[in-house]
């Protein structure tokens, strides 16, 4: 009997790539288990074999690991084959497939750490939202969101306006400052269009001082489309919708992952509950003895300004005696004494008792730690030190523990286009930018919440 498949078997074999018609299926698969989802669903395409063989169930499975993440539990919950598994997601989520798997990264092994370390921030954070409800928010704000924020977006809608904020706190004197992640519809609240930040959506917001990081939706006014930034006026312009910018990401998932990795990495501690964002460097540790001295600093950039310059940085210092040290070497702090350098060499040395009003006893085993903050007129400096102590059980033996220096650079920073140019409008125009808080959806959520901008102690 003739094969009745052999004039469609023919043209295949007439087609393209006839050759690859007699390979064998194990080499075809082999091949195509290097090739990306693009390039198989392209194959697909070639004729009936190929189609057969791009189908082949565990050529997908490297594909859903990579892009969606799945597990072979998820796989066995769902009760899919891999390949429908990675077609569903695409359809779902298809334009974030180059932005997905590492927000996705970033926010589980985020709710991982806060889990074990302080797990009431887990329970302020938001369910993720729709396609549609992204859409409805960019028709109200009349600009499109960067598709890696929309990602995250569909993985968390930020959080719920609550203390501690998620974007970490600080705490020093009468200042304090703790930064929530906002949801969209509250950020779309604070879409800015006047002078100044023109463009710029509010991605977080501190109900104590007001202050937001900004992203850029538009290249406007000197800024780089989803460029993430503080903003401080220019205190020096006549023109009040003058502001410049200490920048902090590039875009959405640089700032993201990069705070994510901090916490995490326990490069930011986590202090009565709360992150806090002190930037701790390794080399800032020094052992004196039985002392060890180890230095973290931040900046703050509500306190800070670039016309006139002035660059507010806070430092955490930890004080331990190892735990292996005598009875006899219990001791008392005196004294300090620092010798801070600003970028331009200029020195200033201070000298005082104590640390921030105390005289902490030091035993085997303890730690005392403080914050104290400092200034400069230049975006960057450092400080270095001592302590003096004496030993309690011989109270004239007194002795230096050396404080390692520690540097405090300002985060990268661009001048307003009224100070680069030199103009200035008049301010008198109905131009001048309402406070930070005033777009924000409810403001009466935080008339309870006073700014607590005070002076802080300097150098102690």
């Amino acid at each position: 009997m003739a094969d009745e498949r052999q004039p469609e078997r023919q043209a295949e074999l007439s087609g393209p790539f006839p050759l690859a018609q007699l390979l064998p299926s194990e080499p075809l698969l082999l091949l195509f288990s290097f090739l990306g989802y693009r390039d198989l669903v392209s194959c697909s395409s070639v004729c009936r074999r190929f189609h057969q063989l791009c189908s082949h169930d565990p050529l997908w499975k490297r594909h859903c690991k990579r892009y969606w993440l799945l597990s072979e539990d998820e796989k066995v919950k769902q009760n899919l084959c891999w390949m429908e598994l990675f077609r569903q997601l695409y359809c779902d989520l298809g334009r974030y497939i180059d932005h997905y798997a590492e927000l996705k990264r970033a926010w589980e092994d985020l709710k991982e750490y806060l889990r074990q370390k302080c797990p009431r921030m887990i329970t302020s954070l938001n369910a993720g939202i729709t396609e549609q409800e992204l859409d409805v928010v960019e028709r109200r704000i009349q600009f499109k969101l960067p598709n890696d924020y929309r990602c995250s977006l569909r993985i968390h809608n930020g959080q719920r306006l609550v203390v501690p904020g998620l974007m970490g706190s600080m705490a020093l004197s009468s200042h304090y400052r703790s930064e929530d992640l906002l949801d969209i519809d509250t950020a779309a609240g604070g879409f800015q269009q006047r002078k100044g930040l023109k463009h710029c959506l509010p991605l977080t917001f501190c109900i104590h001082t007001g202050l937001s990081q900004y992203m850029a939706l538009d290249e406007v006014e000197g800024r780089k489309c989803s460029e993430i930034f503080y903003h401080c006026v220019d205190q020096m312009a006549s023109d009040p919708s003058a502001v410049d910018m200490f920048i902090t990401g590039s875009s959405f998932t640089e700032w993201f992952t990069t705070f994510v990795l901090n916490v995490t990495s326990e490069r930011y501690p986590i202090i009565r509950d709360q992150i806090f964002r002190y930037i701790h460097d390794e080399k800032c540790v020094a052992q004196t003895g039985d002392i060890m001295i180890s230095v973290s600093t931040s900046f703050l950039p509500e306190l800070s300004s670039v016309h006139p310059p002035h660059y507010f940085f806070s430092y955490r210092i930890r004080i331990e005696m190892v735990k292996d040290a005598s009875p006899d070497s219990v001791c008392q702090l005196d004294s300090r004494y620092w010798k801070i350098t600003n970028e331009n060499g200029d020195i200033e040395e201070v000298q005082g008792p104590g640390v921030v009003g105390e005289f902490p006893v030091l035993h085997p085993g303890t730690v005392h730690e403080y914050t104290s903050c400092t200034t400069f007129t230049t975006p960057s400096g450092y400080m270095e030190g001592y302590y003096t102590f004496h030993q309690l059980s011989r109270h004239r033996n007194t002795f230096n523990i050396a404080i390692p220096r520690f540097y405090m650079v300002c985060p990268p920073f661009r001048a307003s286009i009224a100070y680069q140019t030199g103009r200035s409008r008049d301010p008198s125009n109905g131009d001048s930018p309402a406070s930070d808080s005033s777009n924000l959806q409810n403001p009466n959520l935080f008339v309870n919440f006073p700014a607590a901008l005070g002076r802080c102690p300097r150098h102690t």
